[in-house]
């Protein structure tokens, strides 16, 4: 006879009633996460902000079974959060709710930072200084492909490029965007594999479906691995051998694939990609002859270019609102040619050693320096000019110009920054702009120590780096500050107005040999973090000699030069080069 068991008791009253047991899978496994390197002016005010602006998304996600989707923000002040979570359709609200609560405690890892984001399988969490909720993509999007290789490969892939290519296309066009779906790999009895798309709900729809655009370029990467991811700032994509959605989840997308028309030739240049080579003219054409067959790939291939030649859009928004997070725009040429009236005369703001600066009003009103590039037009050449803007565009500080975006059109490769007013920015850089930077253009995190060396010495001494100083023994600061210290002659350099009794003398020369630390040549520069310990650290740090940097007499001469703001082209490479003074 069986015993009976409290257990046993149990499970024959849930089967009894109907009861189906759920198993809680919040999938919180974690894809991306980016935090900006620049924190909250008023980090209390930033902290109340966030801890508001987060409070009030969990409140919206409570509010309905349905609910999947939530964006609060607290605007009104110096330190404004713009927030937005959005869960996978599929997920039960406990999961959304649960995926959310990973979410946040991650995201906090990010401490005052002014914007950061992370990405899961299950839901996304983002939060920005600066309303960011009509992006769709953005530099940063990337895949995540699995480990595993499916069985079949040529078959398995052909099934994924076909299930991408239906998710494209219906997805922006189904209220809400999303989509979940299934797709019979051929040959495979049984055998299917899955997929989801979904954007933002705040984008647009043609903003949606340029984002899928994207991410079905970087998840074409992951076959014939058997699951992969495409993300970005407005967009996610997936698929994988294993269902990962439930059945009842599926969403009936033929209403949407009706007429697309070019259904046929996205799937074929796809699998062409996926598969590669002989695998995918089998897979295409499957008894087609060898010949023939070529013939129709060729084909195939030629019409799917002419589709695909439309020009992307630029990302549209207020760019002067962007945030580190975003990153640099792609501008079209048409655009900038507009705004500057044709890169007229009447608006060329300076010249420079890699090219022409002109003043630009886009269609939205803003003002913005257009730079036109004297570079080469050599593959390197392209290839560097590229590598550069990715560098620049992740440079930001309120008190400097920014790399807002760039645009190549054949031969004309040009940066686009914002703009200042008044007069030329060499008036304000040139003395604080790093040797290497200003004559080779080696951009690296020690421009910005040599850049702060620059403003301590300028400090204790009372005078301008370029500033010349007909009394003393050399007329620039650097060099003065230099010979003084070869001599221990350091308090000379200390401005005369500032009063002895004021400061103790040690403290004066520790400062004084940090600043020319700073100024060495690149190899020997401190990084930043290495100069706040030695200015927090008591006494006197061990302390290297000082040396000049390599170049150091032609940086001398080159200071002589831009001291006269000549209006002739500079002799300078520097890539933010601008001799006449105008508008910037």
């Amino acid at each position: 006879m069986q015993m009976w068991t409290p257990e046993i008791a149990c499970w024959l009253l849930i089967t009894a009633m109907g009861v189906v047991r759920v198993v809680a899978d919040p999938q919180t496994n974690l894809l991306n996460v980016g935090c900006s390197s620049y924190n909250a002016t008023d980090k209390a005010l930033f902290f109340s902000n966030l801890n508001t602006t987060f409070g009030q998304l969990q409140v919206n996600l409570s509010s309905g079974d349905a609910v999947r989707f939530a964006k609060a923000q607290q605007s009104r002040t110096s330190d404004p959060v713009y927030a937005m979570v959005q869960c996978r359709n599929y997920l039960s609200k406990a999961d959304c709710l649960a995926c959310y609560a990973v979410a946040e405690k991650q995201i906090r890892n990010c401490s005052a930072s002014n914007g950061a984001r992370v990405i899961y399988d299950g839901c996304f969490l983002r939060y920005e200084s600066n309303n960011f909720y009509d992006q769709t993509t953005l530099p940063g999007n990337a895949n995540k492909c699995g480990n595993k290789t499916a069985t079949q490969a040529s078959a398995f892939a052909s099934a994924v490029s076909e299930l991408v290519a239906d998710l494209i296309t219906a997805t922006p066009k189904i209220k809400g965007f999303f989509a979940a779906t299934k797709k019979e790999v051929s040959g495979s009895s049984g055998r299917a594999v899955y997929g989801v798309a979904q954007c933002a709900e705040t984008v647009s729809p043609s903003g949606c479906l340029q984002c899928l655009q994207v991410a079905q370029n970087n998840i074409q990467g992951c076959p014939p691995n058997t699951d992969g991811r495409a993300f970005d700032a407005g967009c996610f994509l997936r698929y994988s051998d294993t269902a990962f959605f439930a059945d009842n989840q599926t969403t009936n997308i033929a209403p949407f694939l009706e007429g697309r028309g070019s259904k046929a030739c996205q799937v074929a240049l796809l699998t062409c990609f996926l598969t590669g080579g002989s695998d995918s003219k089998k897979a295409i054409f499957g008894g087609v002859g060898g010949g023939v067959g070529l013939l129709l790939l060729i084909g195939v291939i030629l019409v799917c270019y002419r589709h695909s030649r439309k020009p992307r859009e630029a990302r549209k928004g207020d760019i002067l609102g962007a945030t580190e997070l975003q990153g640099p725009m792609i501008f079209r040429y048409k655009d900038l040619k507009l705004a500057t009236k044709n890169f007229s005369e009447e608006s060329k703001l300076g010249e420079g050693g890699f090219g022409h600066v002109y003043k630009g009003t886009l269609q939205n009103g803003k003002i913005v320096a257009v730079k036109k590039l004297f570079i080469g037009q050599s593959s390197r050449a392209k290839a560097d000019f590229a590598t550069e803007v990715k560098l620049i565009g992740n440079v930001h500080h309120r008190n400097l110009v920014r790399l807002l975006g760039c645009c190549s059109k054949g031969a004309e490769l040009l940066l686009i920054y914002e703009y200042m007013a008044n007069s030329s920015l060499d008036k304000f850089l040139y003395g604080y702009t790093a040797p290497e930077y200003a004559t080779y253009g080696q951009l690296s995190v020690k421009v910005d120590t040599y850049s702060f060396g620059v403003v301590v010495l300028e400090i204790v001494s009372g005078r301008k780096s370029t500033e010349m100083k007909a009394e003393a023994k050399t007329p620039y600061l650097l060099d003065q500050a230099r010979k003084l210290y070869e001599s221990n002659l350091h308090m000379e350099l200390v401005d005369e107005r500032i009063d002895p009794n004021e400061y103790e003398v040690e403290e004066a020369k520790k400062i004084i040999e940090i600043g020319l630390m700073c100024t060495q040549e690149v190899a020997l520069r401190p990084t930043m973090s290495e100069v706040v310990v030695m200015l927090l650290s008591n006494g006197m740090p061990e302390l290297k000699m000082p040396t000049g940097p390599l170049h150091y007499q032609f940086d001398t001469e080159r200071r002589l030069r831009e001291a006269s703001f000549s209006t002739t082209s500079a002799s300078s490479n520097a890539t933010v080069s601008i001799t006449q003074p105008a508008g910037r």
